[in-house]
């Protein structure tokens, strides 16, 4: 099958599965926001999305997402790295019109995969695997909000996500504008306008996430009994 064998079909399903993550993390930001103004309409969010039928099957969904586009990652690093051969360990200058993003995704890659793993286990692992397993945790599964807070009065947890979400942004910004170039939607007037688009975009998205981050480090989070 060409989406298994060939380069670019690989490339297709890296594109593909990256716009799918991309709008699912539109989705987490918009949630997160709900938090920054109100603790029990995050709250309510998190009861909504709890370990129903739905929430585990997209849940699901979404890890085979991540896992495939991983997955597909590595293998065409290390397909490119087969095709440089002995060239991979010349010593030479650095492409000018090249991306120092698109020089590191792999590193990238790898931050924010660790970032994810640290993610899950402080929220999917003490709330949706909590609540199917009824195993005990210092608060309830459905309550969101007090994650976050215990989560981001850590100054240590506070500094290792602001470093993902750096990561995140690097690697979004290049892998938008790839993206829409694989699929074949970026032509000529249009490469330089979806890289702007990302740019944009992508900066607003990271921004919001690390508003967040910040405002329950520094406690300019409301309380749980505040609401819009």
């Amino acid at each position: 099958m060409w989406l298994l064998n060939s380069s670019i079909g690989r490339k297709v399903v890296m594109s593909v599965t990256g716009i799918a993550l991309i709008l699912f993390l539109t989705f987490h930001c918009c949630m997160n926001i709900a938090a920054f103004f109100s603790g029990e309409a995050y709250n309510t969010i998190c009861e909504l999305l709890g370990a129903n039928w739905y929430a585990v099957v997209a849940t699901l969904a979404l890890a085979a997402l991540a896992v495939i586009h991983i997955v597909y990652a590595f293998l065409l690093t290390a397909q490119n790295r087969r095709a440089r051969g002995s060239e991979r360990y010349a010593v030479t200058d650095t492409p000018a019109k090249v991306e120092w993003a698109s020089q590191n995704m792999l590193v990238l890659g790898i931050i924010i995969l660790l970032g994810l793993l640290l993610h899950l286990f402080n929220f999917w692992f003490h709330m949706m695997f909590a609540e199917l397993t009824e195993m005990h945790v210092t608060y309830s599964p459905s309550d969101g909000f007090a994650w976050i807070k215990d989560t981001f009065s850590n100054p240590v947890y506070v500094v290792l996500y602001i470093i993902w979400l750096v990561a995140i942004w690097f690697h979004l910004t290049h892998g938008f504008w790839s993206a829409m170039q694989t699929l074949g939607i970026s032509g000529k007037i249009w490469f330089n306008r979806w890289k702007c688009i990302g740019f944009i975009y992508v900066t607003i998205l990271m921004a919001c996430f690390l508003l967040v981050v910040l405002a329950f480090a520094f406690k300019l989070a409301p309380s749980l009994c505040c609401a819009i």
